[in-house]
């Protein structure tokens, strides 16, 4: 057996892409997109009938956007069983009530699709605005999935809202860690796979019931190291390069024999502080933040010179 089919018996296997034809032939449960992979979905031209339906309906250019992504979300939900992953405008990021906002008006998108909002997850970056979103969204039924985490601090704070699911990214983590030391690491040290496991196991040991799924990988040894973890979003390459191993695949990660007590929510100073005190996870955290909102305007761009 395969390492794919053996990773699937320990793992929710979600795949990150927009692309239709890869996620029909590596048959996850759940996938996600995000502003560059939507763009990358629509420059494919596989999307081309749906602009052109879109461009005669007299809609500005954010309600074009708001729909062009959901139409990719519709067509990935006729394939995938489970959740689709539908990222919030970055630019947005630092501010709650219009996080809200546009969470709603997708749903909304979704619903008049004949979706149920079950099988939506709206993606928000793990910054404090967007947490308290969540706490809101999900206050109303509206799941969440918590993207741009590096750290445990902001782990803690998705968990105490009840947030559906997280998004610990592992290979940006291991991008800042080489860059700023210089160093090789293996898969058992990379700083990326141990932040993962950390989040995995506090979730468990306190029976917080938001997900956890591993993102950003750079190679199948991350995947390996996070064999067990709830769910792992894995690209299309990786998915291949699995399916063409044949080794054993072990679970790495494993439930705690017992839980204790969920500790007191985390208060906004003391994210701030914790999220201070974490040079990589500031750093990559706003990083992200600037590359969404740079391939949002490119898609904005790109919509707006053929369409408008």
């Amino acid at each position: 057996m395969n390492q794919l089919e053996q990773l699937k018996a320990l793992t929710t296997i979600v795949a990150d892409t927009g692309d239709i034809d890869s996620i029909k032939k590596y048959q996850p449960q759940d996938a996600t997109t995000n502003p560059s992979l939507v763009l990358k979905a629509i420059e494919s031209g596989k999307f081309d009938y749906k602009l052109q339906e879109l461009s005669e309906l007299n809609l500005s250019l954010p309600e074009f956007i708001d729909r062009i992504a959901v139409e990719i979300g519709d067509e990935i939900l006729k394939i995938v069983p489970g959740y689709v992953s539908t990222e919030v405008d970055a630019r947005l990021s630092f501010d709650t009530e219009k996080t809200i906002e546009k969470a709603r008006q997708l749903i909304a998108l979704y619903e008049a699709k004949g979706w149920e909002k079950s099988r939506i997850l709206i993606k928000i970056a793990s910054t404090w605005e967007g947490i308290q979103a969540a706490k809101v969204l999900e206050s109303e039924g509206i799941r969440c999935n918590l993207t741009l985490l590096f750290s445990l601090c902001q782990a803690k704070a998705c968990a105490d809202v009840d947030a559906t699911l997280i998004s610990p990214f592992v290979g940006r983590i291991l991008d800042w860690y080489k860059k700023s030391t210089g160093e090789a690491y293996t898969p058992e040290t990379d700083p990326g796979v141990l932040s993962v496991q950390s989040i995995f196991d506090y979730y468990k040991q306190h029976g917080y019931k938001t997900i956890v799924m591993g993102a950003s990988f750079r190679n199948i040894g991350e995947i390996q190291q996070l064999a067990g973890c709830d769910r792992l979003t894995i690209a299309p390459a990786l998915l291949e390069e699995l399916k063409n191993t044949q080794a054993d695949l072990p679970a790495k990660l494993l439930m705690p024999e017992s839980t204790t007590a969920a500790p007191a929510p985390v208060s906004e100073v003391q994210f701030r502080l914790d999220m201070n005190a974490d040079a990589m996870a500031t750093e990559k955290l706003a990083e992200g933040i600037r590359n969404f909102i740079a391939d949002q305007e490119k898609l904005e761009q790109l919509i707006q010179s053929k369409y408008f």
